[in-house]
């Protein structure tokens, strides 16, 4: 497999191309050759995707409260960030799939997209330096994390559901999955939200979480 497209997308050149090659190797391609899979670089780039992550909160918003903090980077390292990274780079096109992951769409799945992620992180690190690792991570996170900061007061359609549903008392809020379609990279959820039993509104969104949170179309019972 070609990986100079790759090294481009990511602005970065291996010196060590097995590194890069490790951090793409599931797990199911590795035990089909006998080879090294990416989860210890997996689990070597989540420690540094936080530690990055939080230097750069530290130094660069100073507004921050620690709980803020906390909660900007909770939002943006996570599964679904590092899924868009993956995607904006076209990793799919370079992932080594045993044949079980590669009938499954495997090159798709959210889980193993962001796990390479943090695995080439790692492959970089190991690669130069700390700094070279810095830069792909903040370069590829510093839109999300000012649009995290820029929110992180603020309360979510969800929470401000609740309380409002609240005011006079305690009441039973349930959220029911009515439906969901489409390839597991690209899904779109329906979901009802009801008081004590009574129908209140339906959403229809392209993320579980987020139609939970808030609804784009609804409609009263």
């Amino acid at each position: 497999m070609n990986l100079e497209k790759l090294q481009k997308e990511i602005k970065y050149k291996f010196k060590n191309i097995n590194l890069l090659k490790t951090a793409l190797t599931h797990t199911s391609y590795a035990n089909d050759n006998k080879i090294e899979s990416n989860e210890k670089l997996e689990f070597l780039g989540d420690s540094i995707l936080e530690f990055v992550t939080s230097n750069y909160l530290y130094c660069k918003y100073k507004n921050l409260k620690e709980g803020e903090m906390t909660k900007v980077r909770a939002t943006v390292v996570c599964e679904e960030s590092l899924y868009k990274i993956a995607t904006m780079h076209n990793f799919s096109d370079f992932l080594y799939l045993g044949k079980s992951e590669i009938h499954a769409n495997g090159n798709k799945k959210p889980a193993i997209l962001a796990d390479s992620v943090e695995a080439v992180i790692a492959a970089i690190y190991l690669d130069s330096n700390l700094e070279e690792a810095e830069n792909f991570i903040i370069n590829n996170l510093k839109e999300q994390i000012k649009t995290a900061s820029n929110h992180v007061g603020q309360k979510d359609y969800k929470t401000v559901l609740q309380e409002k549903l609240q005011e006079k008392g305690s009441v039973k809020i349930e959220y029911v999955l009515l439906e969901e379609s489409g390839p597991d990279h690209d899904k779109t959820f329906i979901i009802k939200v009801k008081c004590d039993g009574k129908s209140l509104a339906i959403g229809k969104r392209k993320n579980k979480k987020i139609s939970r949170n808030g609804s784009s179309k609804t409609s009263s019972n």
